[in-house]
């Protein structure tokens, strides 16, 4: 079985985030956090993104309000979303991670603009998409058997894209990673580098930036 990499969007929450760490700290694997930066004005929120972050995971930027996808906005809403939700993150994000929201999970142009596809790279941040998409978010019950059948048929390392949102979905995750170690399964905190189509401000060697980019600026 290919690496896998777990990633977790969306929180931080309440009832989810913690169960989500629990689980990552009793069987000793590291992921990476998206939270969407607005929360983290709520205390609470933000020490567990703080948690997260003393238990060793790696936290990025995934926009400060989520919503519409930064390549439908204009310049100026879409640089206001990445400067926001830095300036919320702060020390948190001190890897320069990015994370773009796709729309259910779909890559494609429509993930920034040209605006912001600047701003990231004069910014030296790293872009980290994903391969595998379980959709925990709309199907609580049916999310385990997707994400257990889209690590078994990868034939590359895999960066799954969960959610530490809704504790119904989270309250497998326990199940699920278990039965991926009994199956071979190494987890590891590392991004695939098929995933990061921008690395350090730099564009990956043979990836074509327009795959994720409107070629031009919405007015």
């Amino acid at each position: 079985m290919q690496p896998i990499c777990l990633s977790f969007d969306n929180g931080p929450e309440p009832d989810a985030t913690p169960l989500v760490l629990d689980v990552l700290a009793r069987r000793g694997i590291r992921a990476l956090f998206f939270p969407i930066a607005a929360k983290l004005r709520d205390p609470a929120r933000r020490a567990l993104a703080e948690r997260a972050l003393a238990d060793g995971h790696r936290i990025g930027n995934h926009t400060l309000h989520h919503g519409t996808p930064l390549g439908r906005r204009s310049a100026e809403e879409a640089l206001a979303e990445i400067t926001g939700a830095e300036a919320l993150l702060g020390p948190l994000n001190a890897g320069r991670l990015f994370r773009p929201n796709g729309e259910g999970g779909r890559i494609g142009p429509h993930l920034l603009n040209r605006a912001a596809l600047d701003h990231l790279r004069a910014g030296g941040y790293t872009v980290v998409l994903w391969n595998a998409v379980p959709r925990d978010w709309d199907d609580a019950e049916g999310w385990p058997e997707r994400a257990l059948a889209l690590a078994r048929a990868a034939e590359a390392p895999v960066l799954m894209v969960l959610h530490d949102l809704l504790p119904e979905a989270v309250r497998h995750l326990d199940r699920v990673l278990a039965t991926l170690e009994e199956e071979g399964a190494r987890f590891t905190p590392d991004p695939p580098v098929a995933c990061l189509p921008l690395i350090a401000g730099q564009p990956a060697p043979g990836y074509d930036l327009g795959r994720i980019c409107q070629q031009e600026i919405v007015a």
